[in-house]
């Protein structure tokens, strides 16, 4: 029921017009939009197969630097604090700061490392199926 009433609310607020949202105070701000991701590469077509949206906060202490990975599926996210670096395998590199969002790179690799001093809190949506690992490590493939 739950469940229901969360979907029914979303499509309420979905389908209203961004003017009448504008006119109750709501403001609605592009984080994000496009088909390609950071570094240039055209996103690919969505999974066949039930489709399971999965949404994960990465806390990154300073100092740390992720191992060498790549994703399995398209994902976005938004840095909420702190810094981070995201470095591809050919050295590609993209530096974001708190409120910045990132289209990630789809099945190539690529690490991060929070070169600040505070943690790095970065909100990711992915959207994939159950199948499909969101996060492959490199050497475990």
């Amino acid at each position: 029921m739950v469940r229901l009433l969360t979907t029914l609310l979303l499509l309420v607020f979905l389908s209203t017009p961004v003017c009448a949202l504008e006119k109750s105070g709501v403001v609605v701000e592009t984080l994000a939009k496009g088909s390609a991701s950071w570094e240039g590469s055209s996103l690919p077509a969505y999974p066949q197969g039930q489709p399971q949206v999965t949404i994960l906060r990465i806390s990154i202490p300073p100092g740390t630097t992720l191992p060498m990975h790549k994703h399995s599926v398209i994902n976005a996210g938004v840095l909420i604090s702190g810094a981070l670096t995201v470095i591809t395998e050919k050295n590609q590199t993209l530096r974001l700061k708190a409120g910045d969002s990132i289209i990630e790179v789809v099945d190539k690799w690529h690490y991060g490392r929070n070169e600040g001093t505070e943690t790095a809190d970065i909100i990711v949506f992915y959207a994939g199926t159950a199948e499909l690992p969101l996060t492959v490590k490199r050497g475990s493939e």
